[in-house]
């Protein structure tokens, strides 16, 4: 059985502001969003830091609600629709944005090598390489062709942190956590 107490401390330490599992809907982004806003404001975060913080979650938000694979449950084959996880924190001067999903298997190194990519560029790199899948409209069936990730590089300044835990012949479950410091 969860120990609740102990699940709390755990979020307690780990400064977990904000944390949601479950389906991922347009309305649950507008709430969260807008939480996070408020959030935002209550820590009387410094104009840009706030608005580094809030366009980096809307474009991992964004990214969870259009490239999660929906897998089916295992006891019965039902589909556990755009079904993911959430998190955002702070310790000290420094926010996690943490995001998890499934997805299917046979995208990962197409992704993967896309996130090496970004990771291996700088800042002026980073700029023209968003220009350049900008104006090549090579858009996946999902939309974007990859500028939502190179827009969390660029805007959050750091590497992405990722990971793929393979969960079966079909399905990974992909993990991104952004980190953004809160430069004084």
């Amino acid at each position: 059985m969860l120990d609740i107490f102990e699940f709390y401390n755990l979020m307690e330490r780990n400064k977990i502001m904000l944390s949601f599992k479950g389906d991922i809907t347009s309305e649950l982004l507008t709430s969260i969003l807008q939480i996070m806003e408020s959030k935002l404001d209550n820590l009387q975060e410094e104009p840009k830091t706030k608005k580094k913080v809030y366009n980096v979650l809307v474009e991992c938000l964004q990214n969870l609600y259009h490239h999660l694979d929906a897998r089916p449950n295992a006891e019965d084959g039902s589909e556990n629709h755009k079904t993911a996880i959430f998190m955002i924190g702070k310790i000290e001067n420094e926010y996690s944005i943490i995001t998890g999903n499934y997805m299917l298997t046979k995208n990962v190194e197409n992704l993967k090598s896309k996130l090496v990519k970004i990771n291996g560029m700088t800042k002026d790199e980073l700029k023209e390489y968003y220009k350049e899948v900008l104006n090549n409209d090579e858009f996946s069936s999902k939309g974007g062709g990859g500028l939502g990730m190179i827009d969390i590089a660029r805007k959050s300044g750091q590497k992405l942190n990722f990971q793929f835990v393979p969960v079966d012949n079909n399905f990974t479950f992909f993990s991104l956590n952004i980190k953004i410091a809160n430069k004084e």
